[in-house]
């Protein structure tokens, strides 16, 4: 029997987050459109309102921020010409009294009971589903997410984590891409995306550190992927220079000299100088050479203790 977590990802509704801006961007339900009943500056003035004064004050600050806006909040929803549901944080106030306006306008109404932390609660049980996980690995330039868009090609369920990261996961990760969400808007994109998978299936997923740039894959998801089996793709370092120069190449140099020098301890003062020249240069497979010194090893070292944590955990189970 499906809810109204279900129809969330629906395109036959029309989702509305009547929160503040900046509730709104901190996280949001998936595709959820901010009609705000407060601006940030007006959400302060009533919670001040509220501590200091009382619930009854806080109400006649409200009443009279939103009235002059109500008409607006029925022609931006009527617009949208679909079933509508409204969400605040807890199912409160600001929902119920959307609601209200909007049925009074004629239009078809649900409210998210417990609103967006009702969500919340809901979208952690589905990242924290059984999931059948198997790990895509390689070095990097190996391919990776490329071979697991091809896997999804051929008929296999996928969870793209650097996608929904807008992220390679690099020191280099952010480049080409849109800013990053923030981990817990993260974490809604990942419970829309597991919501049309079947946990009864093998979920394909990159291997990946548990921090994808600045966004942080859930403990009980990333834990299942250290467990889960790995394939790991042998790609001669040769293409993989190639690889990363297609990848890359497109960067500025500006870009890709900072990302060098985030890893410049890591690499070695002399090492980075000669990748930033390099770059400087145009010599950008020889760039990618020595970026690969650094992530090879790197990656060697994470693969031995991920297998070293299975025998271990194996051994501990007999």
């Amino acid at each position: 029997m499906t809810t109204v977590f279900d129809d969330l990802f629906s395109d036959e509704y029309a989702v509305i987050d009547v929160r503040s801006p900046a509730e709104y961007a901190a996280g949001h339900v998936p595709g959820a459109i901010n009609i705000a009943i407060f601006n940030d500056e007006e959400r302060a003035r009533v919670g001040t309102a509220y501590v200091q004064n009382g619930r009854e004050s806080a109400i006649d600050i409200g009443l009279k921020i939103v009235g002059p806006k109500l008409a607006d909040f029925v022609a931006e929803a009527r617009a949208l010409g679909k079933p509508l549901i409204v969400y605040c944080w807890r199912g409160g106030m600001r929902s119920s009294s959307m609601g209200w306006l909007f049925t009074t306008a004629g239009l078809n109404v649900r409210v998210i009971p417990r609103g967006y932390k009702g969500f919340r609660a809901w979208g952690l049980a589905i990242i924290s589903r059984p999931w059948k996980l198997h790990v895509v690995g390689g070095r990097t330039g190996s391919g990776k997410t490329h071979y697991l868009h091809q896997l999804m090609v051929r008929g296999e369920q996928i969870l793209d984590l650097e996608g929904l990261a807008n992220h390679k996961g690099s020191s280099f990760g952010a480049l080409g891409e849109l800013p990053q969400p923030t981990t817990e808007h993260f974490m809604n994109l990942m419970c829309r995306d597991l919501h049309r998978l079947s946990a009864q299936q093998t979920l394909w997923v990159e291997d990946e550190s548990q921090n994808i740039g600045t966004v942080v894959i859930p403990d009980v998801f990333y834990n299942a992927m250290q467990q889960a089996p790995i394939d790991v793709l042998d790609v001669p370092r040769e293409q993989r220079v190639i690889n990363l120069v297609e990848d890359y190449g497109n960067a500025t140099p500006e870009g890709l000299i900072a990302a060098f020098e985030r890893i410049r301890r890591k690499l070695g003062g002399e090492r980075c100088k000669q990748a930033i020249e390099a770059v400087s240069t145009g010599d950008l497979a020889t760039a990618a050479e020595i970026a690969l010194e650094y992530y090879d090893r790197t990656y060697d070292y994470c693969l031995k203790q991920r297998t070293a944590n299975r025998e271990q955990r194996t051994a501990n189970s007999e």
